[in-house]
């Protein structure tokens, strides 16, 4: 399999307690990978390791041929992940499309003194950074909402925000923590319509976290399923969910001792 990421034995631990356990999986190119498991499995631990929030005390992860053990947080975003969050961290007094240029800033160089009085290369580049950010709006149906501050917009709108904020870092891989907690029927049905427009038509690799089985079931290409900090199973979401060791991590019962590897 063509895998974008690829993580390896990883283990990460916080004052004894381990976290994450030796493991191992990867995201597939072009595709969707879901991460899925109970509270307290260590998916978001796992996506804040991917994104350098955390350093890992073992193990590896390789992005696209590059080691992103030890490289901070900016320095993975400019090779290429982007991701939104499960707590929103918009700005609130900053409109939608102020929320979304803030993604953009890696992009605004130039000296001093282009940028203060803005011709030339300055402006060019504002011009075609705000381009980028109208796109993003468009994809995401954003475009009565682009004036509106982030605090004045519903729940379900700010996560759609929050998601757009990252797409319009134009990642390579975009790492979802539980986009779905807290909308709507309706809200999960657009944000389901985005993520497969995601796939198809812009080919973004997404390493997603959900807790609903059957977004994971209709959308995911590949799942991975982490409990008590362990992968204990990785196949296609048919052969998932068909696992006794899925099955008992759900219903709170003992995991299996190792990783069950389908298809």
């Amino acid at each position: 399999m063509d895998c974008i990421l690829e993580v390896e034995k990883l283990s990460l631990s916080f004052g004894g307690l381990d976290v994450l356990r030796n493991v191992t999986l990867g995201a597939l190119r072009g595709k969707i990978t879901a991460l899925i498991g109970p509270n307290g499995a260590g998916k978001t631990a796992l996506l804040n390791c991917i994104s350098g929030i955390y350093r890992a005390q073992g193990g590896g992860i390789c992005f696209d041929g590059h080691d992103l053990i030890g490289r901070p947080p900016h320095e993975i975003a400019r090779l290429g992940i982007a991701r939104s969050f499960q707590n929103l961290e918009l700005f609130p007094s900053l409109t939608v499309i102020e929320n979304l240029l803030v993604a953009r800033e890696p992009r605004f160089r130039g000296n001093v003194l282009s940028a203060a009085i803005f011709f030339g290369p300055a402006r060019r580049r504002e011009i075609a950074e705000r381009e980028a950010v109208e796109k993003v709006i468009d994809f995401f149906e954003l475009w009565p909402l682009r004036h509106v501050r982030a605090h004045d917009l519903p729940y379900g709108q700010q996560k759609i925000v929050g998601f757009a904020r990252a797409m319009a870092a134009d990642p390579k891989l975009l790492l979802l923590d539980e986009p779905g907690s807290g909308l709507t029927r309706d809200e999960k049905e657009d944000l389901a319509r985005f993520i497969l427009r995601l796939r198809f038509d812009w080919k973004v690799s997404i390493l997603w976290i959900e807790h609903d089985l059957q977004m994971v079931s209709d959308l995911a290409d590949r799942v991975h399923v982490l409990n008590i900090g362990e992968c204990i199973a990785s196949g296609s979401p048919d052969e998932i969910k068909q696992l006794p060791a899925v099955i008992s991590a759900y219903v709170g019962e003992e995991p299996a001792a190792s990783q069950q590897q389908v298809g």
